[in-house]
């Protein structure tokens, strides 16, 4: 998942993305350490609150163009 480079990005701490997922902070680091994986249904939030598509939660863009 590339969930935590997104966030970054988007300017966020796991707190605030947390808060506007209305989630546990805890859960965004068990996502971000890969020790748990977003439902389905909160993919599509999740994609929206970082103004990207689902796809881009997937991508490593450490291995984009090998």
């Amino acid at each position: 998942m590339n969930i935590k480079s997104l966030r970054i990005a988007a300017g966020m701490t796991q707190e605030q993305f947390a808060t506007e997922l209305s989630i546990e902070r805890s859960t965004v680091s068990k996502w971000e350490t890969g020790e748990a994986k977003p439902r389905t249904d909160t993919l599509l939030r999740i994609a929206m609150l970082l103004g990207c598509s689902v796809d881009d939660l997937f991508t490593d863009e450490s291995k984009k163009g090998n």
